[in-house]
């Protein structure tokens, strides 16, 4: 049970002095009626809180789909160069969001943020078996040989080791769906690279049991659904 002024101030949308004056003021409702003391606890995970008519989710935690465009940094602040947390309003970026695996700046595609580290740390562990799956476009004709050097791992230049991957070449092979279970740095471009296809562009679909949105265009987020949040509450705690 928590007080409701600290549930609506967690959601970096108001201040505690500012709930306090929304609750005066009769605009907070829990559960279809007036909020009548700051100090009121209800169960967040169960009460149903709207200010001004519009539903606020007071959980815990926040997950956001963003369809990452080319050209910002998937970091949390950066000094010089725009990041993935500057296309938030400032509510939502005072709320300490951080993006789950990164994307090149280069890279498009599904990226999710969230507040959520116990979470975000399941979802990137080797361990956990999570399957990232791109779109690629390579200078090249990808063969059979590319599909089973992938799929049996691979040793780069450097001595890294890469997991066993998969690769689908689409229509004529100069694209193609590679599907990871690890996220190294830049581990597509290298695996390609290294094959003799360096990639031109790179576009992530999926992580895990989650898709892109068809209807973000780049730059656009949107909340997780309450089924999206369980299915990947539920895959983090698989082995």
């Amino acid at each position: 049970m928590e007080r409701i002024d600290k549930l609506l101030s967690s959601t970096g949308r108001w201040s505690r002095k500012e709930v306090k004056e929304l609750i005066r003021q009769g605009r907070v409702l829990v559960d279809g009626a007036p909020a009548a003391r700051p100090e009121d606890k209800f169960d967040p995970g169960l009460a149903a809180v709207w200010v001004d008519g519009q539903p606020v989710d007071c959980s815990p935690f926040i997950y956001i789909m963003l369809h990452k465009p080319a050209g910002l940094l998937s970091a949390t602040e950066d000094a010089r160069q725009p990041t993935v947390l500057d296309l938030l309003p400032s509510e939502l970026r005072r709320r300490g969001l951080f993006p789950v695996g990164r994307l090149d700046k280069d890279t498009t595609g599904l990226l999710l943020l969230t507040d959520d580290g116990p979470l975000a740390h399941r979802l990137l562990s080797p361990r956990k078996h999570v399957d990232k799956v791109y779109w690629a476009r390579v200078d090249g004709i990808l063969n059979q040989e590319d599909v089973r050097a992938l799929a049996e791992g691979m040793v780069l230049g450097d001595g890294l080791h890469c997991l066993p991957a998969g690769l689908e070449p689409l229509g004529e092979g100069s694209e193609c769906l590679v599907t990871l279970r690890e996220g190294k740095y830049h581990q597509v471009k290298r695996m390609l690279a290294a094959c003799g296809k360096p990639v031109t562009v790179l576009h992530r679909q999926r992580m895990g049991p989650l898709t892109l949105d068809e209807d973000l265009k780049p730059g656009k987020w949107r909340f997780l659904t309450p089924r999206e949040r369980s299915e990947l509450a539920q895959l983090g705690t698989t082995t």
